[in-house]
């Protein structure tokens, strides 16, 4: 069956503390519903704590401090799911409890 990434995304500048306490029980029930599904997923700490990196077209490499790119919503966390097809992984997407922000779900390229 394919894999397909969830990924779940937040306003980090009106996201609370108390909002990420409120939604913790939701996000267990969710995993307790899907796990047959589930194959992995984690929440991320905040942006600010990120590094990327880039080519810089000579063979080197550019690494700041910050996300990939500048957003309102950023990256907040990620589930990895198995599903028989994009339907049932929307279907199951649409449970995520992301309740300040949203999912966006992806294919998992096979390379062979």
């Amino acid at each position: 069956m394919p894999n397909y990434l969830v990924t779940i995304y937040r306003d980090e500048s009106t996201f609370t503390q108390q909002q990420g306490t409120a939604v913790s029980a939701p996000y267990r029930a969710f995993m307790q519903r899907h796990a047959g599904s589930l194959r992995g997923g984690a929440g991320l700490e905040p942006a600010s704590t990120a590094t990327s990196i880039r080519s810089d077209g000579n063979g080197g490499y550019a690494v700041t401090d910050g996300p990939f790119a500048e957003s309102k919503e950023v990256l907040g966390g990620y589930y990895v799911i198995e599903a028989a097809d994009l339907d049932e992984a929307l279907a199951i997407a649409k449970e995520v409890p992301a309740p300040f922000g949203g999912v966006e779900v992806r294919p998992i390229r096979v390379l062979s």
